[in-house]
């Protein structure tokens, strides 16, 4: 017989559910403290409201007796969430969906560098975890077994579920046209932020799974028609059209490289003597910066060997490694070339067992072909990197066949701290024991990794007749490291996190060639036009779609960014513009004095162009073949 539900243990199990939605509630706005800064009342409420459908439905599935298990449970799993998104975003600059979530165990494979960045009072998340568990130890050691927890009446759990849900669709419909992420989220809170984002993903790939790509491309050639990129409006032979034609070609991605350590002088000692000499020989953007997605450094690769944008919503190793990808090493291939790429770590690492095929390198060398030197947590350095390289290239360049190398770096990965015997450069004592201070001695040491390379292929008779183009992949340090104070103190530089976070080197370096500064913007979509243009590979020629521009011959640019920037973000020869909700109450800084640029209502064709680009770009992506 079924007892009934008296007024005491309705209230006994009212007041359970109070405690622990009060408990989870402070957890999510401490949470958006350290996401957004502060708190707002409306957001307050999207999150109370979010939660409350949560803890409803929780009421409703659980039995009664298993109500103190499953409180529980659902604790530790919200604190790990939240814990999680925290690093993500102090990492990573962005709000985690759960596509980013599921890519969790890729990031684990960087966790040295998660590690370095945690702070005690992110631990603030488990402390009445710990409590419970501990508690419940005790009370298991004594004898005493913990009594079964009370349950809301039903359909008051119903009720509370309905009325969160209602409450919350409200908010995710308000959303309306709002492109940036970090302003979804901060007003509609980190749960109906995830039904947004996955109701905008499913209306998309709706959309494009209708598309014709061909209409595509010829919608984007359009649009890039009416941006004025080149002013000149001559049809003449594009500058440095075919300059290094036969020659080999050594794509190198740097790991973490930001561009301000290039010339830079600590104690009267360059930071980076050898590509200062390759800024003085060759090409050199100052004004290059990262564009990657949710990849990171797989996304680097994915761009400088397809200019085509990363979608932000996955990485493009995950998402598309299972495509036919329009490639760098596919257009080398057809001029004879043998396409190779090196990386240190294991293959699988962010999927590139997927990605190399996907753009068709005929081989690609991971970790078991690398001596373990034990320079950190990834394992070979970038000694032994260059060593294999070369050692694999040399016979390639002895049969007379062209090479395509695609090395990528890992011995400047965060948290840069590199073996006793590998430092060399010296430091001030007020730089000691810092971050930055790590940092520049990283760098130090990857500058000097590329001086053995250089020196190796003169050993080997192939600098004479190789093409070098070395770039950073993204940045080094995280904004709460690089005070822009403390590096004018230190280091005698202007900085800012809004743009000299994001800025990397690009450098160009072939025999034979004049040396010159490209000025103006640039990014990581512009490399494989810029390098195609000096291969002499016409991209009209050969019917390529690339979603950036040949540097040599471009007089006006701008590049998008959505990922540690909103969707919306770009940079032109100007300006860096982050929105808000939209563009009018957006922010806009100066690329020459850093400071604030009050009045960006000219931009606004810029903001208009690079959404619109960049939808293209992700229709196209996902119209591609698959394998």
């Amino acid at each position: 017989m079924t007892r009934p539900l008296t007024f005491g243990k309705l209230r006994e199990g009212r007041s359970l559910f109070i405690g622990f939605y009060l408990l989870m509630l402070f957890k999510m706005e401490w949470m958006r403290i350290e996401l957004f800064g502060g708190l707002m009342p409306l957001p307050i409420i999207a999150d109370a409201l979010s939660l409350l459908a949560l803890l409803g439905l929780v009421e409703l599935l659980t039995p009664r007796r298993g109500k103190g298990p499953a409180y529980w449970t659902f604790n530790l799993i919200l604190s790990l969430l939240f814990f999680a998104v925290t690093l993500y975003f102090r990492n990573f600059g962005t709000i985690a969906t759960y596509t980013a979530l599921g890519d969790l165990n890729q990031v684990f494979g960087v966790r040295e560098s998660i590690d370095s960045t945690i702070r005690p009072l992110d631990y603030i998340y488990f402390v009445d975890v710990v409590s419970i568990a501990l508690m419940w130890s005790v009370g298991r050691y004594r004898g005493r077994t913990p009594a079964g927890r009370k349950s809301l009446y039903k359909p008051v759990a119903a009720a509370l579920f309905v009325v969160g849900a209602a409450g919350s669709l409200w908010f995710i419909l308000d959303t309306g046209a709002t492109k940036s992420e970090l302003a979804q989220a901060e007003s509609v809170g980190f749960f109906n932020f995830q039904i947004v984002n996955a109701i905008q993903t499913y209306e998309e790939n709706k959309e494009i799974a209708s598309g014709n790509i061909n209409e595509t491309i010829a919608e984007m050639v359009a649009l890039q028609a009416s941006y004025p990129y080149d002013t000149s409006g001559s049809e003449a032979r594009p500058n440095g059209f075919g300059v290094i034609k036969g020659m080999n070609l050594l794509m190198i991605q740097l790991e973490a490289f930001q561009n301000f350590p290039i010339g830079l002088k600590v104690g009267g000692k360059e930071v980076t003597p050898v590509l200062n000499q390759l800024v003085k020989e060759g090409y050199y953007a100052p004004q290059f910066f990262q564009q990657i997605g949710q990849g990171n450094t797989s996304d680097a690769e994915f761009i400088a060997n397809t200019s085509i944008y990363p979608t932000g919503a996955i990485a493009m190793s995950t998402g598309f490694g299972n495509r036919e990808l329009p490639s760098l090493p596919r257009l080398l291939q057809a001029e004879g070339y043998q396409a190779l790429t090196f990386h240190i770590n294991n293959v699988g690492f962010w999927d590139r067992n997927k990605l190399y095929p996907a753009l068709n390198f005929n081989r690609y060398y991971d970790k078991p072909y690398f001596k373990n030197d034990n320079f950190n947590s990834f394992g070979a350095s970038d000694e032994e990197l260059y060593k294999t390289t070369v050692d694999k290239l040399s016979v390639l360049a002895k049969e007379g066949t062209p090479f395509y190398g695609n090395l990528i770096t890992t011995s400047n990965h965060s948290p840069f701290r590199i073996p006793q015997d590998k430092i060399t450069l010296e430091l001030p004592d007020t730089l000691q024991g810092t971050m930055v201070g790590d940092y520049l001695q990283s760098v130090h040491y990857a500058d000097a990794a590329v001086g053995k390379l250089i020196e190796r292929l003169k050993q080997e008779g192939m600098w004479d007749n190789t093409a070098l183009v070395l770039y950073g992949d993204h940045f080094g340090l995280p904004p709460q490291e690089a005070d822009p104070e403390f590096m004018k103190k230190e280091l005698g530089i202007n900085y800012s996190n809004r743009i000299s976070r994001y800025n990397i080197p690009l450098i160009i370096r072939f025999p034979g060639q004049q040396p010159m500064t490209l000025q103006g913007t640039g990014g990581q979509l512009d490399l494989l036009p810029t390098v195609a243009n000096l291969l002499g590979i016409s991209l009209k020629d050969e019917g390529f779609t690339a979603f950036g521009r040949d540097l040599l011959n471009t007089d006006r640019n701008v590049i998008g960014m959505r990922y540690y920037m909103p969707t919306g973000s770009f940079i032109n020869d100007e300006i860096v513009f982050q929105p808000g909700k939209g563009f009018e109450d957006g922010e806009a800084y100066s690329l020459d004095t850093l400071e604030p640029v009050e009045d960006f209502a000219k931009y606004r064709e810029d903001y208009d162009y690079i959404l619109e680009l960049m939808g293209l770009s992700d229709q196209y992506v996902k119209l591609l073949p698959k394998r």
